[in-house]
């Protein structure tokens, strides 16, 4: 009889149940607005986040249907993170985006040499005395005559060797060979030696022949002249084939091999070009320049007498250098940020994603790319330096946004500027805009004549603020660093620049919304560091009137590189 209770109470239960969650259910339903009633403002790819539409259709890249982004809705992130910069189509054009698709291809380089024109070391003889004796008559006695191989120079008298031809011509069997190498030890070549026999004996003298063909360099003895054993007689070059000499650094070395040519030009010859072969690289390196000596052999024909090529010519080179097929880009897509090598590919629809690469040798216009591209990916060769500093300010404004200990701002009360106060505020931003304008005009005369009054103008902006306790820290700092005595160069100028601007703007920027403080806008770069490698990422600057955007810190190179911040 329990059991029957049991059951029916237990359906009771659950068909009232039901009936709850399913009026639950509609009533939730019905407060709820339908999509239908909702009205979409754009419509997303949701795998490429940057491509929206304000009409239905799909994605042009994966062709995935896009998805609607209703009022309120927050849509998918379309920045990608920190990674990838996503550009309207009216501002890649603004921006003149380049693309170049990275391939398989040659990479080659033009490698400018600058050395001299050595004769070749191999074939240029000292001829010396072997014994004493005098030189009875020259057969060559100027400098520049061309000799052949075996060609007497000088007839040439020795008491001591004209005693040996006699015994050797006494002699015979092994004592004959003796008095023959005693002749070699004095000179005498194989050929003379035999002909000693056949000499009459009433000649004196003995021919000094000419050890190798050539020019004769050198000539240190005259007809009469005493000379002792080890003397120098003649110096002979052969100058048919000529040595060029360059010096070649570490960098170079990945390129340079044994047989590569090398094309020649001299001062001297204007017009003329010399074609020759590398045959020698010194394995030796100096250890002060980091660099090696490298030898081409280059041909020498006689030309109207004489030859082409003179002894120790200045003489530049060209070294064309081929690498077999690598995966290149154009050196202009990559961004070098310190030890760090940065591209961006273009992802398409406007999103450009930056990209880490590992780098190899760099030719004329292409770098080899190691690791982090493929073939066909394409690779931002124009405006890159834009969306890299867009990328800084996104990167910049994310940690900002993530960063939940970040202190709230804060109000800063500053009393009204009385008259003298306006006066020095004036003055201050007025010289501050000049230097700044200069600086982006890359004018460094300019620069200089804009800095000349930046010691007392400062001065007396400090005077004028300095019982501010708001401003003590910064007027502390301007102080330190107001001191421009003229530079040299452009990057110490922005370095000292960047040091007196950095506090002047923390001040100007609490000045900026007081009465009777002239007007300026405070402009900001994100990349700073590029410019400034010992400064933090941002720096800031003024400027006054209605100019665009002139960045000092790079000038010419990003002149349009930062954001002006609101007051």
């Amino acid at each position: 009889m329990k059991l029957p209770l049991i059951i029916i109470v237990t359906a009771v239960l659950a068909s009232g149940g039901t009936w709850l969650i399913v009026r639950q259910t509609s009533r939730s339903a019905a407060e709820i607005p339908s999509s239908a009633s909702r009205k979409p403002i754009f419509y997303q790819s949701a795998m490429h986040p940057w491509i929206k539409s304000d009409q239905p259709g799909r994605c042009t890249i994966c062709g995935m249907e896009l998805t609607p982004v209703y009022e309120g809705g927050q849509g998918f992130d379309a920045t990608g993170g920190d990674n990838v910069v996503a550009l309207s189509q009216t501002q890649i054009q603004v921006l003149h985006v380049e693309t170049a698709e990275a391939k398989l291809r040659p990479l080659d380089r033009t490698l400018e040499v600058a050395g001299m024109i050595d004769d070749d070391a191999t074939r240029h003889r000292v001829l010396s005395a072997y014994v004493d004796g005098r030189v009875e008559k020259l057969h060559v006695n100027y400098i520049g005559a061309e000799v052949e191989k075996g060609q007497p120079l000088a007839d040439f008298y020795s008491p001591d060797l004209l005693q040996t031809e006699r015994e050797y011509r006494q002699l015979s069997g092994e004592l004959k060979n003796s008095a023959a190498l005693r002749l070699r030890q004095m000179g005498l070549t194989p050929e003379q030696i035999q002909l000693i026999d056949q000499k009459a004996n009433d000649t004196l003298t003995t021919e000094i022949l000419s050890p190798v063909g050539g020019t004769v360099v050198s000539r240190n003895v005259y007809e009469g002249q005493y000379v002792q054993t080890g003397e120098r007689l003649f110096e002979i070059a052969d100058f048919s084939t000529m040595w060029f000499m360059f010096r070649a650094y570490e960098q170079d070395m990945p390129w340079i091999q044994i047989g590569q040519t090398v094309t020649v030009t001299t001062p001297a010859i204007p017009g003329r070009t010399f074609e020759g072969k590398i045959t020698f690289i010194d394995p030796n390196f100096d250890e002060i320049t980091r660099s090696t000596n490298v030898r081409v052999e280059l041909p020498n024909p006689i030309e109207n007498g004489r030859r082409a090529l003179l002894h120790r010519l200045y003489a530049d080179g060209v070294v064309k250098l081929e690498a077999p097929s690598v995966l290149t880009i154009p050196r202009s897509a990559l961004i070098q940020t310190g030890p760090e090598a940065v591209v961006y590919v273009d992802r398409e629809g406007g999103a450009y994603a930056r990209t880490v690469v590992e780098t190899g040798r760099r030719g004329d216009s292409l770098v080899e790319i190691s690791s982090g591209l493929t073939a066909g990916d394409r690779v931002v060769t124009n405006g890159n330096l834009l969306i890299d500093g867009q990328a800084e300010m996104n990167r910049a404004f994310m940690v900002q946004a993530e960063d939940p200990e970040a202190p709230p701002a804060v109000e800063v009360k500053i009393e009204p500027l009385t008259e003298p106060q306006k006066k020095a505020v004036a003055e201050f931003v007025t010289v501050a805009d000049a230097m700044a304008a200069a600086l982006a005009a890359d004018d460094l005369a300019a620069f200089n004549k804009a800095s000349e009054p930046a010691m007392a103008k400062a001065g007396e902006f400090n005077t004028a603020l300095k019982d501010s306790v708001t401003f003590t820290a910064d007027l502390a700092a301007i102080d330190k660093a107001r001191h421009f005595h003229g530079f040299d160069d452009l990057k110490n100028a922005r370095k000292a620049f960047y040091q007196f601007i950095t506090p002047a703007t923390a001040i100007l920027r609490l000045l900026q919304k007081q009465d009777g403080t002239p007007p300026f806008q405070v402009w900001e770069c994100p990349m700073v560091d590029q410019a400034i490698p010992e400064a933090p990422k941002k720096g800031r600057w003024i400027q006054t009137g209605n100019r665009p955007i002139a960045n000092p810190y790079f000038g010419a190179e990003m002149l349009e590189c930062g954001a002006q911040l609101k007051p």
